[in-house]
């Protein structure tokens, strides 16, 4: 389920604003990273993290399950109900996120030889945008099926049963190694991240690197407002986006697939700043609702890049034995994303969207001088 476009269009059209869009992106995007922060000591204490990974992944199907049942069973005219559901069911999804990925991010370090991660990532990618595609000109179809909630409602429930068939896998994976490194209790967390932060300079740098670049998985549900708010698009356009900013990960992925073994992440790095500062400065000069897909397809690469990037820098900063709690210092370190939606909700509330746009501008600029430090080898 697709939580730049599918999800803050259902929380706008159920009666929504800017600051609900900031809070639901606080939860979805900054969230979810920073309650990584409280669940890494408990699950890096346990050896073998295969239960762990699944119960994230159940408790996001039942999320997804609960959004389509609310929104079947009430209707438009209780929106403020809604609206306080949504957000309940949404944490829960988010939570299930955080919880998943620790275990995710241990099992993967484990299973991938270092000189195939950029490979892995990017057909990863790849996979997951094809089907994503797939799903999106189905969501597309199902959207304009039907007035809202139940064009919504339909669409969670799909969404949560084609969750449910994608995780069968991981019930028949196996974890190729325990893991040995143990914590007890939050104090010796903090204690590790403090000897960690002065022997790895490069976590320091990292951290720097996810609270600035961070930001840009959080433009996106803003840009649905503001194609909503400014343009008045509808259900089907939603659903547009969604397969055009699709197109965009698929697009590089395959670039990054065929190029891993020649580019470093650094000028992954760098080219996607200047992309991310671009995607800003585009929508800007916006004047027409149709142009706002090409933002999308630009959206879709910027995140593909990140994301790709991200994990394998993660790895590379980290060692073999403390991923997970590596994990959970990206939670402690992604105060910024955690922070700005709700900041931008109020700007853009109270200011309007253009002060939205240049704070956006002027953090992601800063990311420059942490990829320069963090002068990734690979």
């Amino acid at each position: 389920m697709d939580v730049d476009t599918i999800i803050p269009a259902m929380l706008i059209e159920s009666g929504g604003g800017a600051i609900h869009v900031g809070i639901m992106t606080a939860i979805l995007l900054g969230g979810s990273s920073v309650t990584q922060l409280f669940f890494a000591p408990y699950i890096s204490n346990k050896s073998y993290k295969k239960r762990y990974l699944l119960l994230g992944i159940n408790s996001r199907i039942f999320s997804l399950l609960g959004l389509g049942l609310i929104l079947f069973y009430l209707q438009a005219q209780y929106s403020v109900h809604i609206i306080w559901i949504i957000f309940v069911l949404i944490t829960i999804f988010s939570l299930g996120g955080a919880f998943a990925n620790i275990s995710y991010t241990d099992i993967l370090g484990k299973s991938i030889l270092e000189q195939k991660r950029k490979s892995f990532f990017s057909i990863r990618q790849i996979i997951a945008g094809i089907v994503v595609l797939f799903s999106a000109f189905l969501a597309r179809k199902v959207l304009s099926s039907s007035n809202f909630p139940l064009n919504y409602a339909y669409t969670f429930m799909i969404g949560s049963f084609a969750l449910l068939i994608a995780s069968l896998g991981f019930w028949n994976l196996k974890e190729t190694e325990s893991s040995m490194l143990k914590i007890s209790g939050f104090k010796k967390f903090f204690r590790i991240l403090k000897t960690e932060l002065k022997t790895n300079p490069k976590l320091i740098y990292f951290l720097g690197f996810i609270n600035t670049q961070g930001i840009v998985v959080s433009f996106l549900p803003f840009l649905m407002l503001y194609a909503k708010k400014v343009f008045q698009t509808q259900s089907n356009d939603t659903a547009m986006f969604l397969v055009f900013k699709v197109v965009g990960i698929v697009l590089v992925s395959f670039l990054i697939l065929f190029a891993a073994n020649k580019i470093k992440y650094k000028w992954l790095l760098y080219g996607n700043v200047l992309l991310s500062l671009s995607m800003a400065i585009s929508t800007i000069f916006i004047n027409d609702a149709i142009q706002i897909k090409y933002i999308f397809i630009l959206g879709g690469i910027v995140y593909s890049i990140f994301s790709i990037t991200m994990n394998g820098v993660l790895l590379e900063v980290s060692g073999k034995e403390n991923r997970a709690i590596y994990t959970g210092f990206v939670g402690a370190g992604n105060i910024i994303p955690a922070i700005l939606p709700l900041t931008a909700g109020y700007l853009i509330r109270v200011f309007g969207f253009q002060n939205f746009f240049l704070l956006y501008f002027v953090i992601i600029s800063f990311s420059v001088f942490f990829i320069y430090k963090l002068n990734c080898k690979k």
